[in-house]
């Protein structure tokens, strides 16, 4: 019998669907499939390119009520982020669309002829796509990739495969050419290495762990395959004394538990001057309990379960008996629920306050000055997204500055625009995806120079 995923509803715990594993040989065979389709959709002109893709984007939108409430019973996400999740497949078409025909190469002045440049599609592009934000992830290489010219597999995570299979039969509704887009769902020790591997894909683009993005990374490099890479996070959210510690502290709670905490920009090291600390826990513990953990289907939940028993046992694995925590309240029964979680008085040197949990749990820890934040901030690992929270402007830039991370928001918890550009420093990643550079990544520069000396 062939391999197959299991689809489990995280809420319940029931079976949702179940989806064929695909091989090494059905990647061989996509690949084959894309390459042809691909070049095909190179020679076709930007204007038509950038018309199919926003037919595509306005199919998204007809189907946004069907994508989210997929996304929630394969997800588990509240219905309120599934719709975001949906709505931001759109924009990414849409936003992509608009760079078709913008995507040009330059002229430069050379003696005895003229020098241009081209943008030329990489070819086929394998997008590895996590089970955190199934659809917005996947459309972050989607989009940029087909809009410059690229076909693209996507593989989906083992748990979540259901939303991409659904984007690729609405992408050919929308009429993108047959094989363009495909969605090949699978584990990643077969699918996922097989695409890695393959020569006949040209990039790379994976967002989840940083174990595994070490993995794929070495891969590529043996291959000199490009990759671009979105990987863990431990983020900062700073609170200075001079900050408005009401708004600060209202924000903090889902600045972490968005998501479940399943967030690899989840604010989930909550950095506070010494002065005002103990006035900000006393803001931030009931704002912590009032969380409203719950069916995700019901428009009044703010947080819904984990993704899986095996991630709830790691979540609980950090929260040990000997933390002090401040706890909301979860259902309890079936599914796969963990309670909003704020750990106090913890060692700043605690496994739960510097590896990426994963979960809806925070660390709550002290610094003393300018200089202190800074340093706490950056002992980590990781560099992906944080906050910070003050009226000085002056103060923002710098700390803004200081901190070794690629998305900083000040008294704010945005990381996310699809309009400018997102991704890591130290072990949270390699390279940017989003903005306005994003179509150039799956391009190669190719120099031309043409004499016009007799």
């Amino acid at each position: 019998m062939s391999d197959v995923l299991e689809v489990l509803n995280p809420a319940t715990e029931e079976t949702v669907a179940v989806v064929p594993a695909a091989t090494r040989d059905d990647v061989d065979a996509a690949v084959a499939r894309a390459a042809a389709a691909q070049r095909s959709w190179a020679a076709a002109s930007p204007a038509d390119r950038a018309r199919l893709l926003r037919r595509f984007a306005a199919a998204v939108d007809g189907h946004v009520e069907e994508l989210a409430a997929l996304e929630v019973r394969e997800a588990g996400h509240t219905i309120g982020n599934a719709r975001w999740e949906a709505g931001n497949v759109r924009d990414l078409l849409d936003f992509a669309a608009g760079g078709v025909e913008r995507l040009s190469g330059r002229q430069i002045p050379v003696a005895g002829g003229i020098d241009v440049t081209f943008l030329e599609p990489l070819g086929v592009i394998g997008v590895i796509a996590p089970w955190n934000f199934p659809l917005p992830i996947a459309a972050w290489g989607l989009a940029p990739a087909l809009a410059a010219g690229n076909a693209v597999i996507l593989k989906p995570a083992e748990t979540t495969p259901l939303t991409a299979l659904r984007l690729a039969a609405i992408a050919l509704e929308a009429g993108l050419p047959e094989h363009l887009f495909q969605v090949l769902p699978g584990r990643g020790a077969v699918a996922g290495d097989a695409l890695v591997e393959h020569p006949g894909v040209a990039k790379i683009v994976f967002t989840g762990s940083t174990r595994v993005g070490k993995q794929i990374m070495a891969k590529c490099a043996d291959r000199v395959k490009r990759v671009t890479l979105e990987l863990g996070g431990k983020s900062p959210n700073i609170v200075f004394a001079d900050a408005d510690l009401e708004a600060a502290a209202a924000a903090a709670p889902m600045a972490f538990l968005d998501n479940t905490g399943q967030d690899c920009c989840a604010r989930t090291r909550i950095l506070v001057q010494r002065t005002v600390h103990d006035r900000f826990l006393d803001l931030l513990a009931p704002a912590v309990e009032a969380v409203v953990v719950g069916d995700p289907a019901d428009e009044k939940t703010q947080m819904g379960p984990l993704i899986s028993r095996a991630q709830r046992d790691r979540v609980r694995s950090y929260v040990t008996d000997d933390l002090t925590t401040v706890r909301g309240a979860a259902p309890q029964g079936p599914g796969f629920w963990y309670p909003p979680t704020l750990v106090t008085d913890v060692d700043p040197a605690a496994p739960v306050a510097v590896e990426e949990v994963f979960g809806p749990v925070a660390v709550l820890l002290p610094f003393e000055d300018e200089e202190d934040a800074v340093r706490l901030a950056n002992a980590t690992e990781y560099g992906l997204s944080g906050s910070l929270w003050t009226r000085d402007i002056g103060r923002a830039l710098r700390v803004s500055r200081a901190v070794a991370a690629g998305n900083l928001s000040v008294n704010s918890h945005s990381s996310v625009r699809y309009w400018t550009p997102f991704g890591g420093y130290k072990q949270s990643g390699l390279g940017r995806e989003l903005g306005p550079d994003a179509l150039t990544a799956f391009t190669e520069t190719k120099n031309v120079f043409i004499s016009t000396e007799a």
